[in-house]
């Protein structure tokens, strides 16, 4: 009966929403620092929004990385890492690569106070190496066989002889739909430093659920 009682008591106290608001207020609080640390620290979340990837990553495909990854062991061939290219201005809306000085070169405008772009692509240089393109297949450090591939949509188109020397602490990163992809091969700088890799792709969520090799 005590029990009975106690439960009615409380049924029969009026409703305190102040006491629910600070309870849905703790939980949206807790919520938002589990996605900021999960965000910041574990995963990378990133939208490939040109076929630059295909048939590996689609257009419009989601995917997510692991930061982890990167924490403990660094970016090894065959990779596919999303990292930092550069920057979208908010001022002149010109979108760069980025600089050594740290702000837009058509504005003057600081990175810090602009938009990043993230990129997709496969790491195929790694610090040290030498790479060369050319009859429609790269060549790594003077061999005479090409890399192996089989994840290329179709040859590549090799127009003209390209040359590559990977500088330390740098990699060189190529779309997989090679003919289709304005990769290292076209950027004014063809060198993303280790410090802006910043996650390893592991699976696609949307529009479906898949491991991404």
């Amino acid at each position: 009966m005590k029990n009975v009682k106690s439960q009615k008591e409380k049924d029969d106290q009026p409703f305190n929403w102040k006491a629910e608001l600070i309870s849905w207020l703790q939980i949206l609080v807790t919520a938002a620092a589990i996605a900021f640390v999960l965000d910041t620290f574990i995963i990378a979340n990133s939208r490939v929004p040109t076929a630059s990837m295909e048939n590996t990553i689609m257009t419009g495909d989601r995917v997510i990385g692991s930061r982890l990854t990167y924490y403990f062991n660094q970016p090894e061939r065959g990779d596919i890492a999303i990292f930092v290219f550069g920057y979208s201005c908010r001022g002149c809306r010109a979108q760069y690569q980025e600089t050594p000085d740290g702000v837009c070169p058509n504005c003057g405008r600081s990175d810090r106070r602009n938009t990043t772009i993230y990129y997709v692509k496969r790491v195929i240089g790694l610090p040290g190496d030498v790479v060369d393109i050319h009859d429609g297949h790269v060549y790594l450090n003077g061999s005479a066989e090409p890399y192996d591939e089989p994840y290329l949509a179709e040859d590549m188109a090799t127009p003209y002889a390209l040359h590559y020397e990977v500088p330390e602490d740098c990699y060189f990163m190529m779309g997989d739909n090679r003919n289709y992809s304005l990769d290292a091969r076209f950027w004014d700088n063809p060198y993303i430093s280790e410090d802006k890799i910043l996650a390893k792709v592991l699976f696609r969520y949307f529009p479906r659920i898949g491991t991404i090799r």
